[in-house]
């Protein structure tokens, strides 16, 4: 079983769907409205954890209520939470999105996520050491991720860096991890000066671009490779990133090599974007070997 770190955020996502977003100063009817659990860092632990993955969360929530329901949701996913601290001077961090057609945006406010420090990394440096993989994202304040990831680059740990959302860092950190996987608008906006190609050509194999339903690409050191996504009618596409990265982890993990560990990745994300819900549409392994996109070859358990 893969051992899977993930430090990042944890929040309660705030979902209204409507047919169309207002303009400013109008107010519309939506068509529903509901909380799930969401954050960036707790998506991706839970995507690892359905897929067999032995996960460690690492991160901070309030002593409000929705802290105490996001501990029992990780707990439910069968996820260690001993390193996730409560903190009483801040609300838990929380998530407001609207989706529309399918596509959502969102107003993230971090509230005790921003609270970890770098005493809570080191307490979990035991965890972080007995780590295959350590995933951690942008919900994150900075000194915590540069931490997090000169630890794993002295101790030899693979990290995947998943810069979302976009913030300006240095690029000696991206040096130091093992893969790196913005998005498209988020390679636009920490990348303005290269063109994909250029991205991709200066770190092979290592920068990964998911596009949503154009499939991810990278440069594998003598030609760029695109994978292509799997075709699907989308309901709600909040978390398919988390999704992906997850998947990701848990492929590589098991012996997959880059193409495989991607296709994984969005075999899983093609699935969670056909339910409700950032979580709630992840899917279970053996909900994944039941697809008919399942490659046998895998072999993940």
């Amino acid at each position: 079983m893969s051992k899977i770190t993930v430090v990042g955020s944890l929040s309660t996502d705030f979902v209204v769907s409507a047919t169309k977003r207002p303009e400013v100063g109008e107010t519309i009817v939506g068509d529903g409205f509901t909380t799930t659990f969401g954050g960036k860092g707790a998506n991706q632990a839970v995507a690892t954890a359905r897929l067999g993955g032995q996960v460690n969360m690492i991160g901070t929530v309030g002593s409000d209520r929705f802290g105490k329901e996001m501990l029992i949701n990780l707990k439910n996913n069968g996820i260690n939470t001993s390193n996730v601290e409560s903190v009483t001077h801040l609300p838990s961090g929380s998530a407001h999105i609207t989706v529309v057609n399918g596509d959502n945006s969102i107003i993230y406010i971090p509230g005790a996520n921003d609270e970890i420090t770098k005493n809570q990394i080191k307490k979990a440096f035991p965890v972080i050491h007995s780590s295959d993989v350590v995933i951690i994202q942008n919900e994150t304040p900075l000194e915590i991720i540069e931490t997090v990831i000169q630890t794993c680059f002295e101790k030899g740990i693979k990290t995947i860096y998943n810069p979302a959302p976009a913030k300006k860092i240095e690029r000696e950190l991206i040096e130091k991890v093992s893969y790196f996987t913005p998005n498209e608008s988020e390679y636009k906006l920490l990348f303005p000066e290269l063109s994909l190609s250029e991205g991709m050509k200066k770190y092979p194999n290592k920068l990964i671009v998911t596009m949503g339903s154009k499939g991810v690409y990278f440069n594998d050191g003598e030609k760029e490779v695109h994978v292509s996504s799997y075709k699907v009618k989308p309901l709600d596409t909040t978390g398919a990133g988390d999704t992906f990265n997850g998947a990701f982890g848990v492929a590589l993990t098991s012996g997959l090599d880059m193409i495989a560990s991607i296709r994984f990745g969005n075999l899983a994300a093609a699935m969670s974007i056909q339910k409700f819900g950032a979580q709630s549409g992840m899917p279970t392994l053996s909900e994944m070997k039941e697809s008919e996109y399942y490659e046998k070859e895998w072999h993940i358990k």
